[in-house]
C-alpha cells in the first residue's frame, strides 16, 4: 500500500508513524499542536527529523482535580497562570515517565528530545485554556521541494498509541489554501503560549528514572522491584506497623 495516502487511519501498513517517516525527512519546519504529547515514543520518529531546522510542539494542559477546583473558585474558564502552566506541565511529564517502558529506545529519544531543545532547534510550549483537543502536523518543505507544506489532521495525538496503535482517522490535506489557514492558525495559538521547555529538561533530568545522580542503591532497590513486582501484592499492603511496640511485621511473603 503506498504510504502517499489521503486518510490514515493505523490499519496495516497505514499507519501514521510511517506517513510522518516518509514525509518528515524533507521538511525545514515542523509545528506539532496536539492535547497530548509522550517523549516515550519520540525515538520512533526522531531519525526523520535530523535534518530538520525547527521544531515546534504545542500541548494542551490536563490538570488534576484539586487544581480545576481551585481555578474555578476565582475564574469562570480554567485558564491557568504561566506558574500553575508550567507545574502541570511539568506534573504531566513525571507522571509519563513513571509509568514508561525502561528501554534504551526510550531513553535514547528523551536525550534527543533534550539536546534539540537546548540547542534551540526545539521549542515546547503548552498552552494555558485547558479546551484546547486539535490535533495538527504541519510540514513545511524547502523552497525547491515539491509544494510549500502538507497539513495532518484528525484523532490521533503525539503518542505511540495514536501514531500506530489505536484505530484513527486523519487526512492529509495538500493544498496551498489549507497549509496557510493551519499555519496562521498555530502561529496565533503559539504566540499565547507558555514556554516550557526549561522545566521538561529541568523535570526530566531531575525528577525521572533519567536522573543522572541515582545512586548505586537507589539503582538495586529499582532492579529489584522491576524483578519482584508480579510477585509483590501491593494491594493488601506489605508492611503493617505496630504502634505499640514500635515493630514492623511483614503481612505478606514473596
Amino acid at each position: 500500500m503506498s504510504t502517499d495516502t489521503t486518510f490514515i487511519t493505523n490499519e496495516e501498513d497505514n499507519k501514521l508513524i510511517n506517513r510522518f517517516n516518509d514525509l518528515i525527512k524533507d521538511t525545514i519546519h515542523f509545528d506539532v499542536l496536539v492535547g497530548y504529547f509522550y517523549t516515550s515514543g519520540f525515538y520512533k520518529m526522531y531519525k526523520s527529523l535530523e535534518k530538520t531546522e525547527k521544531i515546534r510542539i504545542l500541548v494542551g494542559i490536563s490538570t488534576d482535580k484539586k487544581t480545576y477546583d481551585l481555578i474555578q473558585q476565582s475564574n469562570d474558564t480554567l485558564i491557568l497562570s504561566h506558574s500553575q502552566t508550567k507545574e502541570e506541565f511539568s506534573k504531566g511529564v513525571k507522571k509519563e515517565l513513571d509509568g514508561s517502558e525502561d528501554s534504551l529506545n526510550v531513553e535514547e529519544g528523551i536525550k534527543k528530545f533534550i539536546e534539540w531543545i537546548n540547542s534551540g532547534k526545539l521549542e515546547i510550549k503548552a498552552y494555558r485554556d485547558e479546551n484546547i483537543h486539535a490535533k495538527l502536523y504541519i510540514s513545511t518543505f524547502k523552497e525547491e521541494d515539491r509544494d510549500v507544506g502538507r497539513v495532518i489532521t484528525g484523532s490521533s495525538n503525539f503518542t505511540k498509541a495514536g501514531l500506530q496503535d489505536n484505530l484513527e482517522f486523519n487526512v492529509e490535506l495538500k493544498s496551498r489554501q489549507d497549509y496557510d489557514f493551519a499555519l496562521e492558525k498555530f502561529n496565533e495559538l503559539w504566540e499565547n503560549g507558555v514556554d516550557v521547555s526549561e522545566p521538561y529538561v529541568d523535570t526530566i533530568t531531575k525528577k525521572t528514572w533519567l536522573n543522572d545522580k541515582i545512586t548505586p542503591y537507589e539503582l538495586y532497590l529499582k532492579f529489584l522491584y522491576e524483578y519482584l513486582k508480579e510477585n509483590i501484592n501491593l494491594d493488601k499492603g506489605f508492611i503493617n506497623f505496630n504502634s505499640n511496640t514500635n515493630d514492623c511485621k511483614c503481612k505478606n511473603k514473596l
